[in-house]
């Protein structure tokens, strides 16, 4: 056990090392050119100056140096390793809160081929990595096959999600699976932006870009909000009415906004214990038993839906900013990559660097071949703008995808922002750290790769199916003049 005071210290260096990673990334252009956010180069910088590094270079030099555990106390990396499966809660819980929620007939007549193709790359990459499982890496490497599912968590989850599976990992025998998932997480947000950079390149030469210009601007990658509380799409009303509340309100407004996502959390936590309980009596009586390998943090999504609907129906979605919503959700993922990035085991990589390999090159190219051959038949109109998004996505973070769609349309020509927000609805609550990509190891550890592959090579049909049946109806009835 640590104490309050050593809490303290870890979060101030964590502070510390983000203003550092910050300074690293302006002054290296290759950093600033790809798109790296700040808090991986933090991260990275932790991991370097820790006992896998700098300890083993001090300890080999000097045996029983004082470097040997690096330049953290012991103490601060045992709340830094505590921390991803904590915060990430925190930032699964803001992903809806603040947000605009349209009738379910406007969402689904936007974003229907959006859904297709974004499902389509995410249970495509399970069925890649359970075949690489089942004919290499479990035979071959003597790898658990849950590493079968390791793409779709890291390159469709991102950082959060590899850090928040750790313990579900842990527990079900692949404590290994934790450092190579962060390992593909790092390789998979730079080679999305890598990948999509070339990409852009290669449709603007093709031809494949309908936009009018191509502008790849000033990007950073901070947050892209809109000044002070309020969401663009706001109407004046709630705009009036958050700026009465703000005024009379005695206390802050950041705080306000963080008890809201306390809530969801909480409504999360309830939902989840609900489900242990139906499964404790129900199917769980016979042995199967799913639920307590389920991190919370999908659970979190559900609780930032229903605080959202509830206080739409109640008329005060004016207590909510989503500018802050956002920016609490960016300080604790800041949080969640630079402590999961600074506790990497880079001897479990090492030792498994083969089946690490084949993963991210199996990942990559599922996800470039997908857009590349799939977008054109999938995305009735705009493929290319709209489908890059969900390639970034897919291969790192939602950021990147945002990112992307920005390089190839920054005056949202194409509508494709919407749709791949609308798309999120369909989207985040199942896949790309949603409730299956929880409960897949366990799938996996209960029934075996062979099912699990069946399963998702049958949701990986219908996608397609679905795909191409709504692309040719929307087709016949010109519904792309309508989206553009």
């Amino acid at each position: 056990m640590f104490k309050l005071i050593t809490v303290f210290w870890a979060f101030i260096l964590i502070a510390v090392l983000i203003l550092v990673g910050r300074l690293i990334r302006q002054r290296i252009g290759l950093l600033r050119s790809l798109f790296i956010p700040s808090s991986i180069v933090a991260g990275v910088v932790a991991l370097l100056l820790g006992p896998g590094v700098l300890g083993a270079i001090a300890n080999s030099v000097t045996p029983g140096s004082p470097l040997a555990t690096g330049v953290f106390a012991p103490e601060i990396r045992d709340v830094w390793s505590q921390s991803p499966s904590i915060f990430i809660n925190i930032v699964f819980a803001c992903l809806f809160l603040g947000e605009p929620i349209p009738g379910p007939g406007d969402i689904w007549r936007k974003a229907a081929p959006q859904v297709a193709f974004g499902q389509t790359l995410a249970w495509g990459q399970y069925v890649v990595g359970l075949l690489l499982s089942m004919l290499i890496l479990t035979p071959v490497f003597g790898m658990s096959p849950i590493a079968g599912a390791l793409i779709e968590i890291t390159f469709e989850g991102g950082h959060g999600t590899a850090a928040g599976m750790a313990g579900t990992l842990q527990e079900l025998g692949f404590p290994e699976g934790a450092d190579l998932a962060l390992g593909l997480a790092t390789v998979g947000i730079v080679s999305g932006i890598v990948a999509g950079t070339w990409l852009i390149n290669w449709g603007h030469r093709h031809h494949h870009i309908q936009v009018n210009q191509l502008e790849t601007g000033t990007l950073d990658d901070e947050l892209t909000l809109e000044d002070g509380h309020h969401h663009p799409l706001d109407s004046a009303e709630t705009r009036a009415a958050r700026v009465r509340l703000i005024q009379d309100l005695l206390i802050d407004p950041l705080s306000l906004n963080f008890a809201f996502v306390g809530l969801a959390i909480i409504i999360g936590w309830f939902i989840l214990e609900g489900l242990k309980a139906l499964e404790a009596a129900t199917w769980g009586t016979t042995g199967l038993k799913l639920i307590p390998y389920v991190p919370l943090f999908p659970m979190a999504v559900i609780g930032g839906i229903v605080v959202q609907i509830v206080l739409v129906k109640l008329n005060r979605t004016y207590l909510i900013s989503r500018p802050l919503i956002a920016r609490i959700g960016g300080v604790a993922l800041d949080v969640t990559i630079v402590t999961a990035l600074a506790t990497i085991s880079l001897a479990a990589i090492g030792a498994n660097f083969g089946p690490f390999v084949l993963l991210a090159i199996a990942g990559i190219l599922w996800n470039v071949l997908v857009f590349v051959f799939l977008g054109p038949r999938l995305l009735p109109s705009y493929w290319f703008e709209r489908g890059v998004g969900d390639m970034g996505q897919s291969m790192g973070v939602t950021s990147t995808g945002l990112l992307l769609i920005r390089m190839v349309d920054p005056q949202n020509r194409s509508g494709a922002l919407e749709s791949f927000a609308y798309k999120q609805l369909f989207f985040e609550p199942i896949v790309g750290g949603g409730l299956f990509t929880a409960a897949a190891p366990a799938l996996i550890t209960q029934f075996g790769p062979f099912p699990v592959f069946l399963l998702t090579s049958a949701l990986l049909v219908f996608w397609l199916v679905f795909g191409f049946v709504n692309f040719k109806r929307m087709r016949q009835a010109d519904v792309p003049s309508q989206l553009s």
